[in-house]
């Protein structure tokens, strides 16, 4: 099964209930519209919006490993909370990147060597196009999404 991302947009009664008692946060990921699976894609998301494996860098950085710590461990740690300011932020940073600036970050070698989850960089298919780019997309617009409604944000990697 793997490592997979999970994000889901908080409306501000879900907000202040997650802020109220944290242990509700595993109650909340149950699949629907107010959710964005972006299955394996994170890491190389991540590595290409930071340029780093791990660390947080620029306004889109803290699009799939950002936030604060909140609530009981959901399989790789607990989930992180976005504030709806920041959710405005990252959905700014995500959308003054486009696809040629992504497509210039892409380097199969460099995700092979830094050891990018889930190390199918060298397999030969065109993970950009086909695994990538999408995800991408859909992250990008899932935060424009949330941004224009106020909403927050959860992120977990289950």
């Amino acid at each position: 099964m793997g490592m997979i991302f999970n994000a889901r947009r908080l409306s501000a009664e879900e907000l202040a209930a997650v802020l109220a008692d944290p242990e509700k946060v595993d109650t909340l990921f149950q699949g629907g519209p107010d959710e964005l699976d972006l299955d394996k894609a994170w890491h190389g998301l991540h590595y290409l919006l930071t340029g780093d494996t791990y660390e947080i860098r620029g306004d889109a950085g803290p699009a799939v490993l950002g936030g604060d710590p909140i609530g009981p461990d959901l399989g790789m740690g607990p989930a992180r909370l976005l504030m709806p300011d920041a959710v405005r932020a990252v959905a700014g940073g995500l959308d003054a990147i486009d696809e040629a600036t992504l497509r210039a970050r892409f380097d199969p070698a460099a995700l092979s060597e830094a050891e990018i989850y889930p190390h199918i960089w060298d397999d030969g298919a065109d993970e950009f196009d086909a695994y990538l780019l999408p995800n991408f997309t859909a992250l990008r617009d899932f935060y424009r999404a949330a941004a224009e409604q106020g909403d927050g944000m959860l992120l977990a990697i289950t």
